[in-house]
């Protein structure tokens, strides 16, 4: 049984799923300094407007592009959702606790539960199939995706709504990444020499899964084929990396041995690429050991900021993009960049056919995935 992708749905700062996969290629950053709330300072943020967007519009969007990329019709009675987040509604929370707070008094505390997107997601397809919320820190996106390709496997579902939603410009967001000195003052740079921590980032990306069979039944357009995943942790500290990389290397070698692939095989990875000075050191050192064939390596977050758990359903929506174009993704603008690693510096054509994605979150969770082009 093949599971393929025959829906994309990508918002970020830099906009709609066009949008963002255009301003990427053409080196566009969707990075300004912004000053949401008054009493922070003025940072590097990935916003997609002046002001922090919320979560129930954006799920709303996001919803309305995939039904239409992928000539959904409403209802689908049956029709799997497994949609999370990291910070889910927390910004609302913040709202009705502070004295800055604009009304709210619209909104039920029911409408701000950790499951609302995938909730939101669910009422608008009118689906009374399988629905889940998967909270995994920043490996929530890819850990949706999986979770969704073993639904179709289990002959749950035929077909799966997944990814992930993050609106994550909150002042206890920024306050409490600022005091783990993770952010960035200056801007995101991933593996660059002058990488000085991550920026905070508001998007998301949701993809459709169903069998190749019942895609081709209905003539849908194919992006591409996941051909398996694996997720493991290190179990070592709250934030910080376990620094050899070694369970982290356990977790990628089981997704290439889950789907199938030897090491030799990766055409391309879009890494997670944080910016920050310890996950872009212990990744370059991944890579480096798992794959001495030096496959092309990119991080997106320099354009979209990082967007938390909706990080990996972003990296993933844009490497399935890549398999259709066949088009490498490129790192960040002309870094001056660290490792030695084989990294895309301008986005160009180039045979693409089997890709990974990796995530790393909080905790130590790692979380690797396969796709490739299917024809």
């Amino acid at each position: 049984m093949k599971i393929v992708v025959t829906g994309v749905s990508l918002f970020t700062c830099l906009g709609n799923t066009q949008d963002t996969w255009q301003k990427i290629l053409n080196d566009v950053s969707g990075i300004k300094i912004q000053q949401p709330f008054s009493f922070l300072p003025p940072l590097p943020l990935g916003m997609i407007e002046k002001q922090p967007v919320s979560i129930h519009d954006l799920t709303k969007i996001l919803i309305q592009q995939l039904c239409q990329d992928a000539r959904l019709t409403l209802p689908q009675d049956n029709i799997g959702v497994i949609v999370g987040s990291s910070r889910g509604c927390q910004s609302q929370w913040e709202y009705f606790l502070s004295s800055f707070a604009p009304d709210f008094s619209s909104l039920s505390w029911l409408h701000t539960l950790p499951s609302q997107p995938a909730l939101m997601i669910a009422q608008y397809l009118q689906t009374q199939g399988f629905v889940s919320a998967p909270a995994n820190a920043c490996a929530t996106g890819i850990v949706a995706i999986a979770l969704g390709y073993e639904l179709i496997k289990q002959n749950r579902c035929s077909q799966v709504v997944v990814g992930g939603v993050e609106t994550a410009i909150t002042p206890l967001t920024i306050t409490g990444f600022n005091q783990m000195k993770a952010i960035s003052q200056e801007g995101c740079f991933p593996f660059a020499m002058n990488r000085s921590g991550l920026v905070l980032g508001e998007g998301g990306g949701l993809l459709l899964l169903e069998t190749e069979e019942s895609a081709r039944l209905r003539n849908a357009k194919i992006y591409g084929e996941i051909l398996g995943w694996s997720m493991n942790c290190d179990a070592l500290a709250m934030t910080t990396p376990e620094s050899d990389g070694e369970t982290a290397i356990r977790c990628v070698k089981d997704c290439l041995y889950n789907s199938g692939l030897c090491p030799q095989e990766i055409d391309y990875i879009h890494a997670h690429g944080t910016g920050t000075i310890l996950n872009d050191q212990r990744e370059a050192l991944i890579i480096k050991k798992l794959f001495p064939h030096s496959p092309y390596v990119s991080s997106t977050k320099g354009f979209t900021g990082h967007t938390l758990g909706a990080g990996g359903a972003i990296a993933s929506a844009l490497n399935f993009l890549a398999l259709e174009k066949q088009t490498l993704l490129p790192n960040t603008m002309n870094l001056t960049l660290d490792f030695g690693l084989n990294f895309v510096k301008k986005s160009h054509h180039h045979p693409l056919k089997k890709v990974l994605c990796f995530s790393f979150g909080f905790g130590g969770q790692n979380v690797a995935i396969a796709m490739q082009n299917i024809t």
